[in-house]
């Protein structure tokens, strides 16, 4: 232990302090107890807009790691939240990937970022406004548009 850098003790602190809260939670728990062990208040609130945007019926984006396990949290205690949600990125933030694919999302962009302030999911936004704007473009019929020369 003498040898190993404050980094790597830090490191071990935590692993064995989730290590102590998991060995808590029994198979099955409810979401808000084990959010109550391996969470904190940031998750609970995170969860908290994500479930308020989905009963409003707002498409919601993720952005890393926190705010997509709040979401995780969120879809856990609302399985039709999922319908609302879109990964605006892929985090480099291990645990990231799992979490998107637990909520069966794949990410609009894959940057290799790890900038924070919901900057992944601010650069996926021009994206979805394209995309809503395909969808609600008007048919070549509904437009006027014809085929004849």
């Amino acid at each position: 232990s003498r040898g190993c850098s404050p980094g790597h003790r830090r490191l071990r602190r935590k692993r064995e302090a989730v290590a102590r809260a998991l060995s808590r939670l029994c198979p099955g728990e409810h979401p808000l107890e084990v959010a109550a062990e391996v969470g904190g208040l940031e998750l609970v609130a995170i969860a908290g807009v994500y479930l308020e945007g989905y009963r409003q019926g707002l498409p919601l984006v993720l952005d890393g790691f926190p705010v997509s396990a709040g979401a995780l949290l969120a879809y856990r205690l609302e399985p039709g939240l999922k319908e609302y949600l879109f990964a605006g990125h892929l985090s480099r933030e291990p645990g990231h990937r799992y979490i998107l694919e637990a909520l069966g999302l794949r990410p609009l962009l894959d940057l290799h970022l790890a900038l924070g302030e919901g900057t992944g999911a601010v650069l996926a936004m021009p994206l979805l406004r394209a995309a809503a704007r395909i969808l609600h473009m008007a048919t070549f019929e509904e437009a006027g548009v014809s085929d004849r020369q």
